[in-house]
């Protein structure tokens, strides 16, 4: 009997500490104003703690089976656990996710007007990442973004050649294909473009593409280069784990 209460205890302890985690306002608020009320009255979209929504004019697709609480902003799922209030949304452009799709805390999120950001199914970024999307960037399945990575797809301001007075390429697309892993602190550059099963080491720096060097490969350094081939993120064993952190 004693066994069975703190069974209860336990669940309902969860429970409540789940919903007062939950920013409620701003998560009716989005899901209203952005949906129609066949899809806002399922709450979709979860944010959790403080987020600064600097502007949400753009267009918000979800390309999948329609869930509560399938997205989440400002999640813990990693440590640190605290948040700095930090995090922000700018959508202007439009922004597309194919499944469930998790942000740590303390993410900062640009998205220009007609450019296009999209996430595939079990993807995330962890906390305090960067994301500045002025033309397009693209996440497969399963592309887990470690925590500080910042994903940029131009170089803001205009460079020129001063040996041929041509102005540079300075946005151009980002692609990480599907069942790849980021590690922490790394920054992806516009022209970036990853191969199948690619796990990319921390502190790194990617600028271009590397499909060539094949899948299941670790790649990293600055800039980027092949490190290790045949190699891979257990991603069969961790399939249970990954849905039961995103899926609530």
């Amino acid at each position: 009997m004693i066994g069975l209460l703190r069974k209860k205890y336990r669940k309902f302890r969860k429970k409540n500490k789940f919903f007062w985690s939950v920013n409620w306002i701003k998560t009716y608020y989005f899901n209203y104003k952005k949906f129609p009320y066949s899809i806002a009255k399922k709450l979709p979209i979860f944010f959790y703690g403080r987020v600064k929504f600097s502007s949400i004019k753009g267009e918000i697709v979800i390309d999948a089976p329609i869930k509560r609480a399938m997205i989440g902003f400002g999640q813990s799922f990693e440590f640190p656990t605290t948040s700095k209030g930090t995090s922000e949304i700018n959508v202007n452009g439009k922004v597309v996710f194919k499944g469930n799709v998790q942000f740590g805390k303390d993410v900062s999120i640009l998205i220009a007007e007609n450019a296009y950001f999209e996430m595939g199914h079990l993807s995330c970024i962890g906390s305090s990442g960067l994301i500045v999307c002025k033309n397009k960037i693209v996440l497969g399945d399963f592309v887990r973004v470690g925590y500080q990575v910042q994903l940029i797809d131009t170089t803001i301001h205009q460079l020129i050649d001063l040996t041929t007075n041509k102005k540079m390429l300075f946005i151009a697309p980002i692609f990480l294909n599907n069942y790849n892993w980021i590690g922490n602190r790394t920054t992806i550059m516009k022209s970036t473009k990853t191969p199948l099963n690619c796990i990319v080491a921390s502190n790194s720096l990617l600028n271009k593409d590397y499909t060539n060097f094949g899948k299941d490969v670790l790649i990293g350094g600055i800039p980027a280069r092949l490190l290790k081939e045949n190699i891979s993120r257990d991603w069969e064993g961790e399939q249970e784990r990954l849905e039961s952190n995103m899926i609530v």
